[in-house]
């Protein structure tokens, strides 16, 4: 039987280990991935403890057109009840506990900001409208202030838009677009969010400990503490047949000899590397070093323009970074009062962005316990800042060189409780602060070229997996862009009948469109 080699533990290499079995016929233990990390999930992380205080870097959101990741997981058993998949957990969650928000953005005087309007001007419509339309080839190398006058960067529409997806002012035009596109469907209900769907617990509880313990039952190997540091190359022209791998693991070098008939998928990239985490009382320190994600991928399109251009997404830190911070609290009066001020109760408010915020700071105090493992009388909840580099309004130095209690004490400012109050939950609560250098790489200005295929013309062997992969028309940084590049490198190399499902373009559909219509239109 053929052998499967999979670089990476993220969703897409558990994603794509799991198509292997269900659909390509593979023997778990003929699968093996391997992790330069001790802990696997890639970007699907979560967490620390109680009293040290519960860390996770983000938060991803789901909604009903997430194909590709509903397909995977339906098959898969929830940890609480293997009867229920996780896709009917996340779906019936949704349907006990969706978000309605109705304080969505907090201007600098604390008060709700009404967003029944997206605060456009009539240039403004015409400009989404341009860019919606036009044809993606004209974006290339773009930038999305380069399609978008100033007053646009002010509307409601742009300060939900930009901390919902993480989209800076100077990133893609083209990223931009394909998200107008692809999310359309949700602009009626954007200011609410009661389109979005959300895990029961943090993804790492949620999707990839049940998507492990499935692999593990199979048989499939997870290495740990093993690098990829290069693919060796059978040599000819034309195709392309990887026949060696480069492993390093327990401080020794060694090579594993690929057959033709065996498959290797590539995680190439990593938006969470050189992750920094501080403490309540540190800020972050970040590490100097990449990971393999990125060298592997370096040295291995050297010479091959098919590959795909690494540079065009880890060469520029200061506009790919941002900050997350997690705060576990000892005492609900956050978490109450934060309730009283949304009109919501915790786990249904969705999204807040204080608009007068120096950091962009955004907070989210969702459905509790976050945690599987989290203690009754403890709470957990999450933030972040999209301009981490200035100085705060509150705190006078940028938000990478505070401590979880300043990021606090910033969030508490724009939130305007009273004194005792504020000392009660600064008292009461750990605040893990975590800076990521790459967490939106994959939104810099880039040239169509610059992403791999899936699987490159002339493949025998090789896809490459995860967000730094194409897929026209689907849009990165989401769960659903990993499992579709993983179900198409599985059903292309495989040449199987079975292919990952369309993807859903609502701006194809006129009800869909007139209705997008008439909210960018309220006044």
């Amino acid at each position: 039987m053929a052998k499967a080699y999979l670089v990476g533990s993220g969703i897409a290499a558990l994603a794509a280990a799991t198509f292997l079995i269900r659909d390509g016929g593979f023997d778990g233990a003929d699968i093996h991935l391997f992790e330069e990390q001790r802990t696997i999930g890639g970007s699907l992380d979560a967490g620390g403890s109680v009293d040290a205080g519960y860390s996770m870097r983000g938060g991803r959101m789901f909604e009903s057109e997430f194909r590709c990741t509903y397909d995977l997981l339906s098959a898969i058993p929830t940890l609480d009840d293997p009867a229920v998949s996780v896709t009917e957990e996340i779906l019936a969650g949704h349907e006990e506990f969706a978000w309605d928000d109705v304080a969505r953005l907090v201007d600098g005087d604390g008060k709700i900001v009404d967003t029944a309007s997206m605060g456009f001007s009539e240039r403004d419509r015409l400009e989404l409208v341009r860019c919606l339309a036009g044809p993606e080839g004209h974006l290339d190398g773009k930038r999305i202030t380069d399609c978008f006058g100033e007053h646009f960067f002010t509307t409601n529409f742009w300060f939900m838009w930009c901390t919902t997806f993480a989209f800076q002012p100077w990133h893609s035009a083209i990223e931009f677009r394909r998200y107008l596109r692809r999310f359309i469907h949700l602009f009626p209900e954007f200011a609410s969010m009661s389109g979005i769907h959300r895990t029961r617990y943090n993804q790492y509880d949620s999707i990839v400990r049940p998507l492990t313990a499935w692999l593990r039952e199979r048989g499939v190997t997870v290495h740990t503490g093993s690098r990829i540091t290069d693919l060796g190359f059978a040599p000819g022209h034309g195709d392309i047949t990887v026949d060696t791998l480069h492993v390093s693991r327990g401080g020794r070098d060694e090579k594993i000899a690929v057959a033709p008939e065996d498959l290797v998928l590539v995680t190439n990239g990593s938006m969470t590397d050189a992750t920094g985490l501080g403490s309540h009382t540190a800020a972050p320190s970040v590490p100097a070093h990449r990971s393999q994600a990125w060298l592997l991928w370096h040295r291995i399109s050297r010479g091959r323009e098919e590959f795909g251009n690494p540079a065009a997404f880890d060469k520029h830190v200061k506009e790919s970074r941002w900050e997350s911070f997690t705060v576990t609290a000892k005492d609900p009066v956050f978490l109450d009062a934060l309730a009283e001020f949304s009109g919501r109760e915790t786990g249904r408010g969705g999204l807040m962005t204080f608009t007068a915020s120096n950091w962009l700071l955004t907070i989210v105090a969702n459905r509790q316990p976050v945690y599987r493992d989290q203690p009754e009388g403890v709470s957990v909840w999450w933030g972040y800042g999209l301009f981490p580099g200035r100085a705060g309004n509150h705190t006078p130095k940028p938000m990478t060189m505070c401590s979880g209690r300043e990021i606090l004490e910033e969030v508490l400012h724009h939130l305007h409780f009273d004194a005792p109050l504020a000392a009660r939950v600064l008292e009461t609560s750990t605040v893990v602060p975590c800076v990521m250098p790459y967490i939106t790489s994959q939104f810099l200005v880039r040239r169509r070229e610059d992403r791999p295929q899936v699987v490159p013309a002339g493949s025998v062997n090789l896809a490459f997996i995860g967000q730094f992969a194409e897929v026209p028309d689907d849009v990165v940084f989401t769960v659903e862009y990993s499992v579709r590049t993983a179900w198409t490198a599985v059903a292309r190399l495989l040449d199987l009948d079975r292919q990952p499902p369309a993807v859903y373009k609502g701006h194809h559909d006129p009800r869909v469109l007139a209705a997008a219509l008439e909210t960018m239109h309220r006044r």
